[in-house]
């Protein structure tokens, strides 16, 4: 392992992190569905994480980031690059603890998140994704303001705090007396897959997961199979866009590399069915960023006949013009 990577979380560190976010973060239900059982030809337990605070899963790395800094640090803020859910989660987080927090979002992000984002006390600052780097952006604000610079998966705490979805869910599936087969998770940056990834190895050894991406941001699967990190075409597009980066994150492809299955791919009209699906047969509002996992498994990219699979559907911020175009008014 290089050395300039940080330390990988331990199953500690995350139950941790759990302990740590308790008072701020919501239990958020493992739901189960006959539609979805009869689609699957197996048992479905559906992670509901667009009922979190801030409509994603995103605020457990916020929230036990943030919780870890000092005072001085609290002090002086903290700045964030995101297309939305890390955006909101981190503005609300910092709202939390009393903190300035500065937001770096591309221009066409959903106006719904960018509203949302500065309702929750973020001082945004725009970009163009296609053309800037946002990484590079935020380093020159931290450094210029002296904020605390909080990746989107890029950090050890980040990738515990999303853990903590996996650690839930999966002693949820537990109490109902379910040891899931799989557990499919949308995957941009890798960093939930990499939170899920080592608390299954942890506490579920036998539940093999598989990271969920659009067909054109395919570049955690297409990395997993080549054995090193690749990106992906510049100026393509998808309507997932909270999880369209340009290439898996080196600390976070690090941790996936050796332990989840292969990556899996699905399409925008596929995804635009599973919100469809959502909100007709589960009665849940999915963004399509979030819809992956579900859209993965409805459109039978992995074998779930006569197995129990577990799906996270990790957002709920979906811009009305998507929702209209998925339940077929727009």
């Amino acid at each position: 392992m290089p050395t300039m990577l940080p330390a990988v979380p331990t199953i500690d560190d995350i139950r941790a992190a759990a302990a740590r976010i308790a008072p701020h973060a919501q239990i958020t239900p493992l739901l189960t569905s006959p539609a979805l059982d009869a689609r699957a030809g197996g048992r479905v337990l559906l992670k509901a994480e667009v009922l979190q605070h801030t409509g994603s899963f995103k605020l457990r790395g916020a929230l036990n980031r943030l919780l870890q800094l000092s005072d001085d640090e609290r002090s002086r803020g903290v700045v964030a690059y995101s297309s939305g859910n890390h955006a909101q989660a981190v503005a609300y987080s910092a709202s939390l603890l009393g903190m300035r927090s500065v937001i770096i979002m591309p221009k066409d992000a959903p106006a719904l998140k960018i509203e949302r984002t500065r309702a929750f006390g973020g001082e945004v600052v725009s970009y163009d994704r296609y053309t800037e780097d946002r990484a590079a952006i935020g380093s020159a604000i931290a450094q210029e303001h002296r904020l605390t610079l909080v990746p989107p998966y890029e950090d050890p705490y980040i990738v515990a705090g999303q853990g903590t979805l996996a650690l839930e869910a999966l002693g949820q599936a537990s109490a109902m007396g379910y040891a899931p087969d799989m557990l499919l998770v949308c995957c941009g940056g890798g960093g939930l897959t990499a939170g899920c990834a080592l608390v299954a190895e942890a506490v579920s050894p036998n539940t093999v997961v598989h990271p969920c991406e659009p067909a054109e941001f395919d570049d955690m699967a297409r990395s997993l199979r080549l054995g090193h990190r690749v990106a992906n075409e510049p100026g393509t597009r998808s309507i997932c866009d909270a999880i369209v980066t340009p290439t898996p994150g080196e600390f976070t492809f690090f941790i996936n590399q050796s332990r989840v299955g292969a990556g899996l791919t699905v399409t925008d009209d596929e995804v635009l069915a599973a919100i469809a699906f959502a909100v007709r047969e589960l009665k849940l509002v999915v963004e399509p960023g979030g819809a992956a996992a579900l859209a993965a498994m409805l459109a039978g990219k992995v074998d779930t006949r006569d197995r129990t699979t577990m799906v996270v559907v990790t957002g709920g911020n979906i811009d009305p013009a998507i929702l209209a175009r998925a339940m077929g008014v727009a």
